[in-house]
């Protein structure tokens, strides 16, 4: 998944402002976060690892980069490298000559190389669980964590990216003008039967339908309950109804 959004780590969070209300009711929620369950039944990140450690290699390699990127990456290094022991014997070159290929690798290699010495040397090379325990490896910020937290160890995180940004703001179900904001809405909002889901339902959602240039409106299982106006007609459908008549120019003097 594209990460446009910064993920680097801060010493301490600053309290987010308050942000924006969301349009939906609690009730409203549970209906939208129902449709998008039924038609996504099992969700889950599209991110490939083996184990904690490997998810956590993923998602921090993810920043700025797609996911179909970082695993046509990540099966090669993964095959040879699924513990912090085995990171490590490959080095900082090592790893680079198998990441070249996605943005910032330099950079990405010298994390991962220090958080699996970290992981190693603090954690008896367990990846930690808690959030402020993760948010102290190189390279890992909320975001990453709140991954990691959810789908390697079972937690209701929602970390927001820009898939998720973009969807809560346009349908109205937790605005707000940073990932701080929305994060804190969506925790507000989110009925607790639909939190540990709801982060992969609204990644999904706004990666294959609720798209950055041209929403699918036509093909939405929750247009009906977006607050997103107007919607975007179904092309085939303007198709079908052939070329428009061209406009009468507003200046034009009879």
């Amino acid at each position: 998944m594209p990460h446009l959004m910064s993920d680097t780590p801060t010493p301490a969070r600053k309290p987010a402002k308050a942000a924006p209300r969301s349009k939906f009711t609690r009730a409203g929620a549970a209906q939208l976060f129902a449709a998008l369950a039924e038609d996504r039944p099992d969700p889950r990140t599209e991110l490939e690892f083996v184990n904690p450690f490997t998810l956590l290699v993923a998602v921090a390699l993810s920043a700025q980069a797609t996911d179909v990127g970082v695993n046509k990456a990540t099966r090669k290094l993964f095959a040879v490298a699924d513990t912090p022991e085995k990171m490590l014997a490959l080095g900082e070159e090592g790893v680079a000559g198998y990441i070249k290929t996605i943005g910032l690798w330099r950079n990405k290699a010298k994390n991962v190389i220090a958080l699996s010495r970290r992981i190693l040397d603090e954690y008896g090379g367990e990846v930690p669980r808690t959030r402020d325990e993760l948010t102290t490896l190189p390279g890992v910020g909320r975001k990453t964590a709140n991954v990691v937290m959810n789908e390697a160890f079972g937690e209701p995180t929602i970390a927001v990216d820009t898939h998720i940004f973009r969807v809560s703001n346009r349908t109205g179900l937790a605005p707000g003008k940073t990932p701080d904001h929305v994060e804190a809405g969506l925790e507000r909002i989110t009925p607790p039967e639909f939190k540990k889901g709801a982060h992969h339902w609204l990644i999904l959602h706004g990666r294959y339908v609720c798209k950055a240039r041209t929403p699918e409106c036509w093909q939405c299982v929750i247009a009906d309950l977006c607050a997103f106006k107007p919607k975007t007609p179904d092309p085939a459908a303007r198709a079908a109804l052939g070329p428009r008549k061209p406009r009468r120019p507003s200046s034009a003097i009879n």
